[in-house]
């Protein structure tokens, strides 16, 4: 997934930066609302971590902006506000989980994991595709019942492609999950990853149309 951090405190930020990165998913970190928008206004994301108290606004306020020009990437609220009233206000925002700063990490994953499933049409996180048998919230894959072992961009790409099934995935979309803004993008480094995971998944199991793109096949 591509993430978008909005979060000003710079030890937490860094954390979760952090963190997001070690799940395998590429992260941008914005510590302003107006540097957000900024983020937002020339890339795509999967999910968005919004803290809402920030230097130059509310978060809540950006969250109803957002909500009211039909933007509905997935939002998990993380703030030190814990009240009741709080949470039912942001979730009635539109946010889709509220979590209370301070905050385990490893939750934090757990919840990010259960808001891209949800949003992926994958409630379940356990995913069988012909010999494949993938679970996602544990970020492994088995083939015909032996663990396959992946890099992190590897796993990245075959979640990108579980979470659209039988959808054709292009190279810059598969680009942008891999990708933060920091990171140098490589012009082969789609079709290296591509071809790597054929060989660990079956050849057959990642269709190329030429000019297009990817897709996952179910043989």
């Amino acid at each position: 997934m591509r993430v978008l951090l909005i979060e000003d405190d710079l030890v937490l930020g860094a954390a979760v930066r952090d963190q997001i990165a070690a799940d395998g998913h590429s992260i941008d970190w914005a510590a302003r609302l107006d540097a957000a928008d900024e983020y937002l206004d020339v890339a795509v994301y999967d999910l968005i971590l919004l803290d809402l108290m920030l230097p130059d606004g509310r978060g809540q306020t950006f969250l109803n902006s957002l909500r009211t020009r039909g933007n509905v990437t997935p939002v998990i609220i993380m703030t030190a506000l814990d009240q009741i009233s709080d949470r039912i206000e942001g979730l009635n925002a539109g946010a889709d989980d509220y979590m209370v700063k301070p905050f385990d990490l490893s939750e934090m994953s757990a919840r990010v994991a259960a808001v891209a499933r949800r949003y992926s049409g994958n409630p379940n996180p356990l995913v069988k595709i012909a010999d494949l048998e993938i679970d996602l919230a544990a970020r492994s894959v088995q083939r015909d019942g032996k663990l396959v072992a992946l890099t992190a961009r590897e796993w990245v790409l075959l979640e990108a492609f579980v979470q659209h099934p039988g959808q054709l995935l292009s190279k810059t979309q598969l680009e942008d999950r891999l990708y933060s803004f920091e990171t140098e993008i490589e012009s082969n480094t789609i079709e290296v990853h591509v071809s790597h995971l054929r060989k660990k998944l079956g050849r057959e199991r990642i269709e190329t149309v030429r000019g297009l793109g990817y897709r996952l096949g179910a043989v």
